[in-house]
């Protein structure tokens, strides 16, 4: 019996082209940064250096720290003394990123109903974003952080995806069992390997992250399809 759903965001519940939004993203971190002396190309460089240490975390610190720390290893002190702007800039520029997203309503649907029917709900995003852009992208879904008991951001948790410990500590920390969970997600290799903890899963193919592997063995389909999947779909 399904007792909660983990929900991927980006291309999920959150409709979006990722490479759009990724260039649109890092472009304008660029350019709110370039005054501030930082060359972009290096810039962009010294953040997915970050990402990687994020993805490759060993569980011995939070994700926060390791982009910190690889970071500032491009960028020496300078960075450390600059981080209170590089924070604010996803409290404020960030929220442009929002043009490259898409909206769907029956996001916010299907989550509202899996709430009245009693479904324990946990956003399980990639934790490689400070929590001020998770929960603005939530807000971009239609949605509220509320309306999940627990989301992941790289500030709480010391694993990304598709490290099965990144979801071994969302079954600790929520104290639930693998078997009692579904996650729904958009990426083959990310979403579904929580199906190797023993997790019910479901691919949500509207943005279907496709790297040419063979989805037939998933249950999956569209947001309304996993809606009829766990049992609220709306009344016609």
């Amino acid at each position: 019996m399904i007792k909660a759903v983990l929900f991927d965001l980006d291309g999920t519940l959150l409709p979006m082209d990722q490479e759009r939004f990724v260039k649109d993203y890092l472009g304008r971190l660029a350019a709110y940064l370039a005054p501030s002396g930082y060359e972009p190309s290096k810039l962009v460089d010294a953040v997915w250096k970050g990402v990687g240490a994020m993805v490759m975390n060993d569980g011995s610190c939070r994700n926060e720290v390791r982009f910190w720390q690889a970071f500032a290893a491009v960028f020496g002190e300078q960075c450390e003394k600059d981080r209170p702007m590089i924070e604010e800039f996803y409290r404020t520029e960030f929220q442009k990123v929002q043009k490259s997203c898409g909206f769907a309503p029956r996001s916010g649907k299907l989550i509202h109903r899996l709430q009245a029917a009693g479904y324990r709900l946990i956003l399980a995003t990639n934790p490689i974003f400070p929590a001020a852009a998770t929960q603005s992208r939530i807000r971009w879904a239609g949605l509220q952080p509320s309306d999940f008991e627990f989301y992941t951001s790289y500030e709480n948790i010391n694993s990304c995806k598709p490290n099965l410990d990144y979801y071994r500590e969302i079954l600790k920390r929520q104290e639930l069992d693998a078997g009692e969970c579904l996650m729904a997600g958009n990426d083959v290799g990310e979403d579904m390997v929580a199906e190797q903890l023993g997790m019910k899963v479901f691919l949500v193919t509207d943005c279907l992250i496709d790297r040419g592997q063979d989805i037939s063995r998933y249950p999956h389909g569209s947001l309304d399809d996993l809606a009829d999947f766990l049992g609220v779909s709306e009344e016609r």
